[in-house]
């Protein structure tokens, strides 16, 4: 230890000796004062005791007296008297000993008093001196020592309520995450929905072996016609007793289909009845989208939808998002953020029902301008849907702020669905991209009225208007369009362009 330290260390003890000494002193004289206090207030009482004591013996001979004389009262009048002012004399005497005790107590609480204050004082200027004595040798103030006691215990509490702090936020954290994934993970469990993965095929069931003859016609006429109205490939010989139809397009699926059964379930088959039945098929379309549209609510839990609201989630059941089918993704993504509303304590009909509705938009693209998601809110705050589910919609990739708990739910659901394992293809959708830049590159020639990307992109059928090319351009135009594909277009394997010119004459008798 240094020498000067050590100096200090000595001054302190010998203050702090000084200032005990100080203090015991002080004390040992407020005792004797509290003692000879006390004696004095002791024979004061002993005094005041005997007077009263003599004063009673006093009332106990007035009383024999009294006791005496009661018999002889009208004799004894002057006894009467006499008795009268010895009583008065005893309380005279009363009087005076009950003010000399009241004296005394004040004289002994006044000494008492003056005592406790003499010793205070001396204790408060030992106490002052040894503070003095103290500063002077520590080299600091009374102010300046408490100013940093202060500070060195603020800098104590705030590392410790520092570190508190890091391990509440580490262990909320991890509880955070424990229980989110607890709640996805039983979200997802206790959704079972089948999968939702779009096909490019649809196989009907064949009622007869001979209607697979009627369907193909005499010499392919009825099969090739139904293939160009349609712009769907008929496959009869792939497996046994059904047909297969094959399109990239599911809008143009769906209409062959319905098409194709209600001529199986006619019977006749021939091309103007394909027409016929066709156009049928194109009249029901909003028919077959409310009907989609209801079964698709139903299934999700959400009622009280509006017509348009209805019509409009029906035409997703023909639209694919990389592969996955957009009206069974709604409908799982529904059933996802109800799980995982009720699991969090948040409202399950918002959530239930934003997510439900979160991808509306998509059912009118290339109609309206926008992203799908800002559409498809509009949509359903014309419809009357309430703000909280508006906002879900719209927010649900982010390019609106999310205002509630429940738009949050809808992109979790809408991540958890999306994401599932083979849930979607990217291939499904560039081979659509593909098909469609097929179709459009080859509509751009002059007299082209329709064409139909069909075999898995590798023909081209090409329906011309008989008024503009002549059957002697058609091979012309057919090599025209192929060398533009080879030119324009990246594509595997090989594409054979067929161009179609049919004039038809019709007449009516009657």
């Amino acid at each position: 230890m240094e020498p000067a330290a050590f100096a200090t260390v000595v001054g302190l003890l010998g203050a702090c000796l000084v200032a005990l000494i100080l203090v015991l002193t002080a004390r040992r004289e407020a005792d004797q004062h509290r003692r000879r206090a006390s004696e004095d207030v002791a024979r004061i009482r002993d005094e005041a005791r005997a007077m009263l004591a003599d004063a009673e013996r006093r009332e106990r001979r007035v009383a024999d007296r009294e006791r005496e004389l009661a018999a002889e009262r009208a004799a004894t009048a002057d006894l009467e008297r006499r008795a009268r002012a010895e009583a008065e004399a005893l309380a005279e005497a009363r009087r005076v000993a009950a003010r000399e005790l009241d004296k005394a107590e004040r004289v002994a609480a006044r000494t008492v008093a003056d005592a406790d204050r003499a010793a205070n004082e001396r204790l408060a200027d030992a106490r002052a001196q040894a503070r003095a004595e103290l500063e002077s040798v520590s080299g600091i103030t009374q102010d300046e020592a408490l100013a940093e006691l202060t500070r060195r215990i603020g800098d104590e509490a705030a590392a410790a309520a520092a570190a508190q702090v890091r391990r509440v936020e580490a262990q909320a954290r991890r509880t955070a995450e424990a229980r989110a994934r607890r709640i996805v993970s039983t979200a997802v469990q206790r959704v079972a929905v089948p999968t939702s993965a779009q096909a490019a095929v649809t196989i009907l069931p064949l009622p007869s072996d001979e209607m697979k003859g009627r369907i193909i016609g005499k010499e392919g006429r009825n099969i090739r016609h139904f293939e160009a109205l349609t712009g769907v490939n008929v496959l009869v010989d792939e497996t046994p007793d059904t047909v297969v139809l094959s399109c990239f397009d599911a809008e143009r699926r769906e209409l062959a289909e319905v098409t194709l059964e209600t001529l199986m379930s006619d019977g006749r088959i021939h091309p103007q009845r394909i027409e016929a039945a066709y156009a049928e098929a194109v009249a029901g379309a909003d028919d077959r989208h409310d009907a989609a549209g209801h079964d698709a609510a139903e299934r999700a839990g959400v009622d009280r939808l509006h017509p348009d609201l209805v019509r409009t989630m029906g035409r997703l059941r023909l639209r694919s998002s990389y592969g996955q089918n957009v009206l069974e993704h709604l409908v799982e993504s529904a059933q996802i953020a109800a799980a995982i509303a009720s699991e969090v304590g948040a409202d399950v009909a918002v959530a239930r029902r934003g997510a439900f509705l979160h991808d509306l938009g998509k059912a009118l693209t290339g109609q309206v301008a926008g992203p799908h998601a800002a559409v498809g809110a509009d949509l359903a705050r014309r419809a009357g849907e309430s703000d909280a589910v508006v906002n879900a919609i719209a927010a649900h990739h982010d390019e609106v702020p999310a205002e509630t708990v429940e738009a949050v739910l809808v992109q979790a659901a809408d991540a958890v669905s999306a994401s599932r394992p083979g849930a979607r293809r990217q291939e499904i959708d560039q081979y659509v991209e593909r098909m469609g830049e097929l179709e459009a590159l080859v509509t751009g020639f002059r007299g082209v009225r329709r064409a139909l990307a069909m075999a898995a992109g590798r023909e081209v059928r090409v329906v011309v208007e008989p008024d503009e090319v002549d059957d002697h351009a058609l091979p012309q135009l057919a090599s025209a369009i192929a060398k533009h594909i080879e030119a324009d277009l990246t594509y595997p394997g090989e594409i054979r362009v067929t161009v179609v010119r049919e004039l038809r004459a019709s007449a009516t008798a009657g």
